[in-house]
């Protein structure tokens, strides 16, 4: 290992979506102050490299194939405390974003949130600080705030195909990717997500996934 490898921090990535994944390694990797350790798209791979080696970060999804970033983020924090833990995921509400800090994340960034830069967020975290998307702030301050009676939402009614949308962009599917497995055009898709936009009344993808969870129309599996 070369000198400037040395200097540098370690980062450990676990997110399913390869695409996704590929891009978060290539922006750590391109930072001269960190590197990517390894990078793991399932909870089982991450958990048996994590039993023998540390690593000063991990950044993780919560929603894996086999499991829930949140079993992994606590076994780390419990072997290896001195690696501060940032979850990047598409959920933002309240349940999520208080497991995650109890597990032991130091910060929380929605995959949605254009203007993060991952590498700068990590360091910021190694330097203290605890980041966190202003959109998942401003949910958790609107939380905070004291209880009043709110009106019966009216029901959301979703086609077939906008409930399948709907999966598909809560899971961080580029819109090409989701045309490719629905066998539709690219314009297709952007027809059923404006329609499912405005049945949610949101206005992008981060506002539709938060308020369909807060309505139930995601399946449980995306919950994990």
């Amino acid at each position: 290992m070369s000198q400037d490898s040395e200097n540098r921090l370690t980062v450990v990535v676990v997110e399913d979506n390869p695409l996704t994944c590929e891009f978060l390694v290539s922006c750590i990797n391109a930072h001269p102050q960190l590197m990517v350790a390894a990078s793991f798209v399932t909870l089982a791979s991450a958990r048996q490299w994590f039993s023998k080696h540390p690593s000063d970060l991990l950044l993780v999804d919560l929603g894996l194939p086999d499991g829930s970033g949140l079993t992994l983020m606590r076994e780390v924090h419990a072997r290896w405390p001195q690696c501060d833990m940032l979850v990047v995921s598409m959920f933002g509400d309240e349940v999520n974003v208080v497991a995650s800090i109890e597990a032991g994340a130091v910060g929380y960034v929605h995959k949605d949130d254009e203007a993060a830069d991952i590498a700068e967020t990590l360091l910021a975290v190694k330097r203290g600080a605890s980041p966190i998307s202003p959109m998942i702030a401003r949910h958790l301050l609107l939380r905070m705030r004291p209880a009043t009676p709110d009106p019966e939402p009216a029901a959301v009614s979703l086609s077939p195909r906008e409930q399948e949308v709907l999966q598909h962009i809560a899971r961080g599917l580029a819109y090409a990717e989701i045309a490719r497995l629905q066998g539709v055009t690219v314009h297709t898709v952007q027809t059923h997500i404006k329609k499912l936009y405005g049945k949610l009344a949101v206005h992008s993808r981060s506002e539709a996934v938060f308020e369909a969870n807060r309505l139930g129309l995601l399946n449980e599996t995306l919950k994990r």
